[in-house]
């Protein structure tokens, strides 16, 4: 079985009905405070706020509302109806043709190996967009890093990262530097490293065996998928990043606001990804009490 999870605050997009579209695909459709209460899909399940705290209204309260880490409750949905791939996606990521018709996650695939002698890895400025970084990358990196040619290396994916033409992910920094609008070359994919590397919670697979130990976690601002990234890997899952398969019509952002978001990552980033190299649960000693609280809560339904 394969799942894909969202969130949203608005009436159905484009690419909603695209996903909700997919015959061999299930879709879930998480809710929130601001999302419109006559919400509709034709094939998929739509999980109102009112279902999510009947679900686990601990769980609910902790996690707080008007926010995208209600995506947990779907991938705990999607974890319990038996899915062995979920796919996480936002609203606003428009599916092209390519989009799930090769099924990475579970296989051993050849990628384009580089290895590093940082302590993570950067995968956008691997391809031919070499000025831009990714969301949740180290900054004090971004001047160390280089891109010898890589190697052709099998792997077995865990979490297959996809890339997005149009609006990258990327943070609030570069963005406000390079307003970029980007047609990734798919001849650099797929990537992989010998070391750790952000990807976030938009066009991403998960196998099922991940999702124990993927939270997004709640008030760390933007960093919630980054630090979800950092600590699967640091358990010895393997990301792969694979060729763009949506366009991102990105929402209006403020950037300014998701700049203050992410100051939590650029102070903490590097530090982080540092201490759960030597133990992956030293990643409490960064998060807010109620973000322990909340992933505690979310563990249990894995007991």
């Amino acid at each position: 079985m394969k799942t894909i999870v969202t969130t949203t605050i608005n009436a159905p997009t484009e690419a909603i009905r695209r996903y909700d579209a997919m015959e061999d695909w299930n879709l879930i459709v998480i809710g929130d405070r601001k999302t419109p209460a006559d919400y509709q899909l034709k094939r998929g399940r739509y999980v109102s706020p009112a279902d999510q705290e009947r679900y686990d209204h601990e769980l609910s309260d902790a996690i707080g509302w008007n926010c995208i880490q209600r995506r947990n409750f779907g991938i705990l949905l999607a974890y319990e109806m038996g899915a062995e791939v979920i796919a996480l996606i936002d609203d606003d990521n428009i599916p092209q043709a390519n989009w799930g018709s090769q099924m990475l996650v579970g296989s051993e695939v050849e990628v384009r190996w580089h290895e590093s002698g940082l302590d993570a890895f950067d995968p956008v400025g691997a391809t031919n967009y070499r000025a831009l970084w990714h969301r949740g990358y180290p900054l004090e990196l971004l001047s160390q890093r280089h891109y010898e040619e890589p190697v052709a290396r099998r792997v077995k994916v865990d979490v297959d990262a996809g890339f997005w033409n149009g609006d990258p992910d990327i943070d609030a920094i570069c963005r406000l530097e390079h307003a970029p609008e980007c047609e990734f070359d798919p001849s650099y994919f797929p990537i992989a490293s010998s070391v750790m590397a952000p990807f976030n919670s938009q066009n991403t697979m998960l196998a099922r065996e991940v999702v124990p130990h993927y939270f997004l976690y709640p008030h760390i601002g933007r960093m919630d998928d980054i630090w979800a990234a950092y600590y699967v890997q640091a358990h010895g899952f393997q990301a792969v990043f694979s060729e763009p398969s949506v366009y991102q019509d990105r929402n209006e952002h403020d950037l300014i606001r998701d700049l203050k978001a992410e100051t939590i990552g650029y102070t903490n980033n590097l530090s982080l990804i540092r201490d759960l190299k030597r133990d992956p649960e030293s990643i409490v000693a960064y998060l807010p009490g109620p973000a322990v609280r909340a992933w505690d809560l979310y563990r249990r339904h894995f007991r």
